[in-house]
């Protein structure tokens, strides 16, 4: 498979998080319909209210199967609005999916939901998770510990955040000053919280200086996936406004990462999220674009491609739909 396809046609969905469970891929999007909000730097018009479960027994070949509804902002008793990017991760025969929301007053945490099975429902906690803020969760097992990356900038408000303390005027660094990073907690023993305070997700450029928040074609923006090859860790993310997916190589979950670069060039709309998955020998490319919507950017689909390394592990280089 060298030609991505797309996975869905007759509902829109973005941000696929795609993990293998039980022998099969299980993909959690976002759910994007028109509600008619004006489009704005905070991401207004991405409304979206509730999620659906795709599973694929074959990325190339096999029809994805929507499993339905299996949470919605009415079922979360601290949810406001807009259910953005999600994903999730499986411990002991239960299934926590980890999402992005925004609470009544407006003000993005990360809450949790759990089922006894991959294509839900899911039943939320009561409350996000404490010390949560911010957007783009990204669940990741090695060695039977796992962690949560989240963050994303401008509509996902990791500006307002220093030292994960909210700021009373949010604003980005100056240029030539370091890169605002995503962040990394290993969550607890019942994958309801975080077991430490969240960290700096670092990347570094080829000379070992951290990136600069003006370099924006290479700084973290939004969308963070984890996923290891041949004993690396490889974090990759978008750079939102330059609508590149990139990748940094590091020795551990925590980083630093070293910037390696571009895994896709810019798709048909303004948003890049990604996952990455191996399945039966296979590296796959999860993504969206706004071709079928005809560029509507709020209104996105999924499609998959394989993904190939090159001999000393560097990802090459897909071309996008804008080339």
């Amino acid at each position: 498979m060298k030609e991505p396809r797309y996975l869905v046609d007759d509902l829109y969905m973005a941000d696929p998080s795609a993990h293998v469970f039980n022998g099969k891929i299980y993909i959690y999007p976002s759910h994007d319909y028109d509600s008619g909000q004006p489009e704005n730097d905070n991401g207004d018009h991405f409304a979206m209210k509730d999620y659906h479960v795709y599973s694929l027994e074959n990325p190339e070949t096999s029809k994805a199967i929507d499993h339905g509804k299996v949470l919605e902002v009415s079922d979360i008793p601290w949810g406001g609005r807009q259910l953005w990017d999600s994903d999730c991760a499986e411990k002991n025969g239960k299934y926590y999916l980890y999402f992005s929301l925004k609470d009544k007053t407006d003000i993005f945490r990360i809450g949790v939901a759990v089922s006894d099975k991959p294509e839900g429902p899911f039943v939320p906690e009561k409350n996000p998770i404490i010390g949560s803020y911010s957007i783009d969760p990204c669940a990741f097992e090695d060695d039977g510990n796992y962690y949560l990356y989240f963050g994303g900038i401008w509509g996902g408000q990791l500006q307002r955040y220093r030292n994960n303390k909210a700021q009373e005027i949010g604003a980005l660094p100056e240029d030539n000053a370091p890169a605002l990073c995503a962040k990394v907690a290993k969550l607890s023993g019942d994958m309801l919280e975080f077991a430490e305070t969240p960290k700096d997700v670092i990347i570094l450029d080829e000379n070992g200086e951290p990136l600069k928040q003006g370099d924006t074609e290479k700084r973290f923006f939004e969308a963070s996936w984890m996923h290891k090859y041949n004993g690396k860790y490889y974090f990759s993310y978008s750079t939102g406004d330059t609508h590149l997916l990139c990748y940094a190589i590091g020795d551990n979950p925590y980083g630093p990462f070293i910037y390696q670069g571009v895994i896709l060039t810019p798709v048909v709309g303004w948003t890049t999220h990604h996952s990455i998955v191996e399945f039966e020998g296979k590296w796959y490319l999860f993504h969206h674009d706004c071709v079928p919507s005809n560029d509507i950017t709020w209104l996105r689909s999924m499609k998959v491609v394989e993904l190939e390394y090159d001999k000393d592990g560097k990802i090459i280089t897909i071309e996008g739909t804008k080339s």
